[in-house]
């Protein structure tokens, strides 16, 4: 079998949903579970104006290991995560993960698992500006 880990990317450009669907295609997968991040335009009732992502030097090998480690726990024939640092606007996708199994209880439980331990792993931090003018640091450790 092929390496389940098909795409693992932290990348300054715009995020591509058909990539990663692609990434997946697998003839013996029956479930295929996308899962996009996007910019909200709101915040624990705040109004957010945009934000920005910044990842420590070693953020893409954090998410690599993570990729690794949710494929060892899931029976799951593909899996692909990417996310997006710089400065985002409202309605732009901040994350991308997807996993493709036999079975769609898998795919699920593969993705969840996946968005899950990224985002309380992966050393990503958003900078979160609000249309007040106000602003703050998300996911620092």
């Amino acid at each position: 079998m092929t390496d389940p880990v098909r795409l693992c990317a932290i990348r300054a450009d715009a995020l591509s949903a058909d990539e990663v669907l692609a990434a997946l295609d697998d003839p013996g997968c029956g479930g295929q579970v996308l899962f996009l991040g996007r910019v909200r335009d709101h915040d624990h009732a705040r109004d957010v104006a945009g934000l920005g992502y910044s990842g420590h030097p070693g953020a893409e090998e954090a998410m690599q290991a993570v990729c690794r480690a949710v494929a060892a726990r899931h029976h799951v024939r593909a899996l692909a995560a990417v996310h997006r640092v710089g400065e985002l606007g409202i309605g732009d996708i901040a994350v991308i993960v997807a996993a493709a199994a036999a079975h769609r209880d898998q795919a699920f439980a593969a993705a969840r698992d996946l968005i899950d331990t990224l985002k309380a792993t992966v050393p990503i931090w958003k900078h979160q500006r609000y249309a007040d003018g106000t602003d703050t640091w998300v996911g620092l450790p």
